[in-house]
Order: structure tokens, then sequence, then C-alpha cells
């Protein structure tokens, strides 16, 4: 279907947050968006994240931990950063038509404490990451 938007999520190393993002969008809009994710740097899957996916019954164990594509950052209608470093650092967009968003959010893998502790900060960013996923779906913002 080529009316779908395309919306290319941006982290630091496309491990956790991009990852949740894409996954909610995909099965929330998928109708609307073609979703993508990348990374400054691909540092791999986060399994944490995986799990705290699979507990809101999304599947994320799947997707690829990738680098930035310069022709997909080009060629996207929505650019999105969810953590301040892919901000600052983000490529430069040659495209003068792509939306770019900074979404911020906590890093999760940063979280320290108890394993329970950890995992409570995932869920607390995907929560958060879903709730704006479902404002964009919404409205486009």
């Amino acid at each position: 279907m080529a009316d779908k938007k395309l919306v290319y999520f941006l982290c630091t190393g496309n491990s956790c947050r991009s990852q949740m993002a894409d996954g909610f969008l995909k099965a929330l809009g998928s109708e609307k968006y073609e979703v993508k994710s990348a990374g400054l740097e691909a540092h791999g899957l986060n399994p944490r994240a995986v799990q705290v996916m699979k507990e809101a019954g999304i599947d994320i164990s799947n997707n690829s931990s990738d680098v930035i594509d310069p022709e997909i950052l080009n060629q996207a209608d929505y650019v999105i950063t969810l953590c301040g470093h892919a901000d600052e650092h983000c490529p430069v967009i040659s495209n003068q038509n792509v939306i770019k968003w900074h979404w911020g959010f906590d890093d999760p893998a940063k979280a320290t404490g108890t394993e329970e502790e950890i995992m409570e900060q995932f869920k607390e960013v995907r929560d958060s990451i879903k709730n704006r996923i479902e404002t964009f779906v919404e409205t486009d913002k």
C-alpha cells in the first residue's frame, strides 16, 4: 500500500526503546504506517525489552538491531528519536519534507537494583511508549 507513512524510530543502540516503539506502532498502526527502527550503533535486542513486550502481548523477538540507514532516513515521513543521545547525534536529514520529533524516554537498560526493580523500569518505559504511540496513531502528532 503506497499511501502508508514511513516512521523511523531512532535510539542509541536499537535495543530497547526504539524496539518497543517499533513493536507498538506495528501492532497499533500497521494499516497507516510502515515502521522501521535503528540505532547509532547496533547493540542487539535487549532480552528484558523482549520480555516486557511479550507481557504486553507483542512479540519483538524476531526484530533485528540495525544501524541507521541514510536512505531510509531520507525516505521517512517521520523520524522520531527516543533518547537524547540519538537526537543530538542523528545524521543530517537531507530531505526537507521529513518531520523529525524527539520523544525522550529514560533508558531502562541503565536501571539498577534488583531484577524486580529493573523490570519495573522496563515496564514503566514500555507503558509510556505505548501511551505515546496510541496518541500518535490517533492524531499523527
